[in-house]
């Protein structure tokens, strides 16, 4: 590689419950740098998820969900002889925590509640749980590993 590494960017922490992966997921939620109002969502949704699930706090269910959605594995193309085959790719934390993060903000986008902050709650719950369609996306990327296994020796 010619070029030097880039600088890793300092991420200051939400001002509610002083967490960077908070303010991660934020910026991941925010469209066209409206940054006060993707806060808001959120914010809103995890009052939201408060309401709808009394016995635990809403950001330990938000971090569940993440925690039940990050991928430890992913499949990447790779083209040997003529043949493309998908491979097995272990996966760095970053990347799991961003994929997560992308794949429940991308679900709850397609969800038919009203409201950004109910879509996002509502994915958030069922996560949680280990249902919805976040969830769903995890599992299909493992099953595709796990098929895919015996081609791991391509790896690069």
């Amino acid at each position: 590689m010619r070029r030097r590494k880039a600088k890793k960017i300092a991420i200051l922490p939400d001002p509610k419950f002083h967490e960077q992966v908070v303010t991660k997921f934020v910026n991941n939620l925010m469209y066209s740098g409206k940054k006060s109002l993707a806060f808001k969502i959120f914010y809103e949704a995890i009052e939201l998820i408060e309401k709808k699930v009394e016995d635990t706090p809403g950001l330990e269910v938000w971090k569940k969900a993440i925690e039940n959605i990050t991928p430890s594995v992913e499949v990447r193309s790779r083209r040997v002889g003529g043949a493309t085959f998908q491979i097995p790719t272990p996966l760095r934390e970053e990347r799991k925590a961003s994929l997560a993060m992308k794949w429940l903000i991308g679900y709850a986008r397609k969800r038919n509640e009203k409201t950004m902050s109910q879509k996002l709650a509502a994915e958030i719950i069922a996560a949680s749980k280990e249902e919805g369609a976040a969830f769903k996306k995890k599992e299909d990327t493992m099953r595709m590993a796990e098929a895919n296994k015996a081609f791991s020796h391509f790896r690069f």
